[in-house]
């Protein structure tokens, strides 16, 4: 099965080695017929501490790394 891999923005960079990417989704609400946005934060692996806040990455979804973390933030899309 292939990896899934998501954009989002970087929200925090805190933490040594890990970056948390807000990724928002959109979908059409059955009963409203309206664009609904939603948005969702993972925690990803950040090995070089590379990615700063504001900037717009791709995390691809790894074994776990951590307790919270299953992601892998990549600067450009694998696929």
């Amino acid at each position: 099965m292939p990896k899934r891999i998501l954009q989002g923005i970087v929200v925090s960079d805190k933490n040594d080695k890990t970056v948390v990417v807000r990724v928002e989704r959109r979908y059409s609400h059955p009963l409203l017929q309206k664009t609904v946005r939603q948005s969702k934060k993972y925690k990803a692996h950040d090995e070089d501490n590379q990615f700063r806040v504001g900037d717009q990455v791709f995390i691809q979804e790894s074994k776990p790394i951590s307790k919270d973390k299953r992601w892998i933030a990549v600067k450009d899309s694998v696929v």
